[in-house]
């Protein structure tokens, strides 16, 4: 396991097609991610893979299932996973999504889950939501939590707020950090017609308070006729690579993961692009 104090290397994802060449011939890596819902059960293969892991490497816990921008609140059976996977872990970051995921039914019933990653409103309601929510599990967990902006393929009328504003004044209010993907950002940016994606982005990090990015993630992404889709299924694009080089001038050595979900390469060509993060961020370091 990297100890701090050492030269920063990025991280991946620990996904199944890698399971045994990560955990049998240990790589230097910086960290690996893991999606916390797919290690929740008490017993069986996932979890021992899991402890495993830890053993070689910082193990960052990426959740997808809290809709933490949900009026309905957090749902107490994911949190209370969620806080037993933190505690036999002790994973370095535990995350999740700005998004909205569960919706009340008629009283009596449990919430509604839509299995995905919905778009919030940028509004002062829409942040008082937020921040109860993120207030609830960091109290939870008795620590720190970081929320990820999100690809977003709509927007709202009434949205009111910056996106960075919002996540300032998020931070501001309840202690928590910002993971920033720089790849979502990109994908934001080129489905809003934006005629400088780049300098869209890179005015996004310009906009965030120094201080409250405590990971990054890059990844690719795809065109699917019309639009953009952030489908974590291909190499890190050029400029999205040019937009993380201007992050890290404006944040340091942050932490950094290469998202790779659909698609998955062959380990090499994956820690190829965690080798490239990892040049970037020593120039920083």
């Amino acid at each position: 396991m990297v100890e701090a104090g050492q030269a920063p290397l990025a991280g991946i994802g620990l996904r199944q097609p890698h399971y045994a060449e990560l955990l049998e011939n240990p790589q230097p890596l910086g960290f690996v991610e893991v999606h916390s819902e797919n290690f929740f059960a008490d017993g069986g293969a996932a979890p021992a893979v899991l402890e495993q892991a830890r053993r070689h490497y910082a193990v960052s816990l990426h959740g997808v299932g809290l809709g933490l921008g949900s009026a309905a609140g957090v749902d107490a059976w994911h949190l209370d996973r969620l806080e037993r996977l933190v505690r036999r872990i002790e994973p370095a970051r535990v995350s999740d999504h700005a998004c909205f995921a569960r919706a009340p039914r008629q009283a009596g019933q449990a919430a509604l889950h839509a299995n995905d990653l919905l778009p919030i409103a940028f509004t002062p309601a829409s942040l008082d939501i937020l921040c109860a929510n993120v207030s609830q599990v960091q109290d939870r967990l008795k620590r720190p939590f970081l929320v990820e902006n999100l690809s977003a393929y709509l927007s709202f009328a009434d949205d009111a707020i910056p996106e960075p504003a919002f996540f300032a004044a998020l931070c501001a209010r309840t202690g928590c950090g910002t993971l920033l993907d720089v790849n979502n950002l990109m994908v934001n940016a080129l489905n809003a017609g934006s005629p400088d994606p780049q300098a869209a982005c890179c005015a996004f990090i310009d906009e965030l308070p120094s201080g409250i990015v405590g990971e990054i993630h890059l990844a690719g992404y795809c065109r699917l006729d019309d639009i953009v889709i952030d489908d974590h299924g291909s190499r890190v694009r050029a400029a999205v690579w040019r937009i993380y080089e201007h992050a890290l001038r404006r944040f340091g050595a942050v932490p950094t993961l290469v998202e790779w979900d659909t698609d998955l390469p062959v380990l090499p060509v994956l820690l190829g692009e965690a080798q490239q993060a990892t040049a970037l961020l020593r120039t920083v370091a």
